[in-house]
């Protein structure tokens, strides 16, 4: 299985409209939370309430609109959404221009985001793979890992700068202006996608039933289920822990802001690596083993942060723990994201990934309000240790054995 294996000018087109959206959403990390800040003079609560209402809220949103992506060409429903992106961040440089930004507007566009997100995602699935063949699939699913990793480090320190050099609102320009590149991607792709077809009675319109079916699918799936409750749960333990950890290291132990970013940008590199590493590995050892062995491995590394101190021997703990932690997810990643797919009939795929990505949004938002108030009560660093304790467990949610990938009228694979 070969790095350097070329999956064709239609792909090329596909990955280049998400490299160049995903540098803009990390150049925009944290971008309203900073806006809040500076410009609203928002308050520690307020700042909580956007940053895990609105992407909740937003899956809520996006509830339906998994089967309504389902039976529709994929790539124009893509395109809409870049759109819809980028209109809605423009409206933020916009109210700002004019004095009228507000709260209820930084908080509704963190609505529509995150719902034109989980859409945005269902048909990018799906076009991933009509486009690829199916032994070129982790090749592909590498390369969007690798791009995620590398903008995730390039982008921070490039918004931190823009911020500073032009002002609060910068990023969310850039941000609106790679939603529009990729849609120029997107449509560049060419080729004609033909119209997914209904069957049965319903034929032409959406049944109650169809917004149901992804988690259908996948709760009725034996290799699906349990990947999709541990996928689900170290997420949401993982994500939930962040921010208690950066009041732990900024906070409780004095380090300060350019240490705390150090921490967390230099070990994404392992992403990078870990990414690169997946299709060999695969070669070498099977899929089925490369996804238990990373999945295990990624959930041994969040109890170490629960016991970093002053210093920097605390911060080499952090940046080992770190580094550690995401090259696993960066082997593991691809190969999940390729494993799912393999297991997904054509005609259930917008519908599955769209109820993944909204369990998966409002667990990290749960989660990060119950672990909220139990650092309240018993301190962050006993909160890290007890969610890094749970995180041990996850491992036994893997699929524990390997299941053959769908086939196109394979009535087992696809309704086991």
């Amino acid at each position: 299985m070969r790095g350097n294996r070329r999956l064709g000018r239609r792909f090329g087109w596909l990955w280049a409209a998400y490299g160049v959206s995903t540098f803009g959403t990390w150049l925009a990390f944290d971008a309203f939370a900073l806006i809040a800040i500076l410009v609203l003079r928002a308050g520690p609560a307020e700042v909580s309430v956007l940053a895990a209402a609105g992407p909740a809220v937003g899956a809520v949103v996006a509830v339906p609109l998994g089967p309504w992506v389902e039976f529709r060409r994929k790539r124009p429903v893509m395109v809409a959404m870049d759109l819809i992106r980028c209109v809605a961040l423009m409206s933020v440089p916009a109210a700002y221009a004019l004095g009228l930004l507000g709260f209820v507007q930084l908080l509704v566009v963190s609505v529509v985001v995150g719902a034109a997100d989980i859409a945005f995602n269902a048909a990018g699935g799906a076009c991933v793979k009509a486009l690829v063949r199916p032994e070129d699939l982790l090749v592909a699913n590498a390369r969007f890992e690798s791009t995620t990793w590398t903008a995730t480090v390039l982008g921070p320190p490039a918004g931190t700068a823009a911020i500073g050099l032009f002002g609060p609102v910068m990023t969310v320009v850039a941000n609106a202006v790679s939603y529009l590149l990729s849609a120029a991607g997107i449509r560049a792709i060419g080729g004609n996608e033909p119209q997914p077809a209904r069957t049965g009675a319903h034929r032409g319109r959406l049944r109650p039933g169809d917004l149901l079916e992804g988690w259908r699918h996948i709760l009725t799936h034996r290799a699906l289920r349990p990947l999709f409750l541990n996928t689900v749960l170290v997420n949401g333990l993982i994500l939930a822990t962040s921010p208690l950890l950066a009041v732990l290291m900024l906070g409780d132990l004095g380090f300060a802001p350019w240490q705390y970013g150090l921490a967390f940008g230099l070990p994404c590199v392992g992403g990078i690596v870990g990414s690169r590493l997946a299709r060999r590995l695969v070669a070498r050892f099977g899929r089925h083993k490369v996804l238990l062995t990373a999945g295990a491995m990624r959930a041994c590394w969040s109890i170490g942060p629960a016991f970093v101190q002053p210093g920097v021997a605390g911060l080499a703990l952090v940046v080992a723990v770190e580094f550690g932690l995401i090259t696993c997810m960066g082997v593991f990643n691809p190969v999940f994201a390729t494993y799912r797919l393999e297991q997904v009939p054509p005609d259930r795929i917008a519908r599955t990934l769209s109820a993944w990505s909204v369990t998966s949004k409002l667990t990290i938002a749960a989660l990060t309000a119950l672990w909220g108030l139990l650092a309240a009560l018993s301190g962050p660093r006993t909160a890290i240790a007890i969610a890094g304790l749970l995180l041990l467990t996850t491992p036994f949610l893997l699929p524990g054995q390997d299941h053959a990938p769908h086939h196109e009228g394979d009535p087992v694979a696809s309704n086991p």
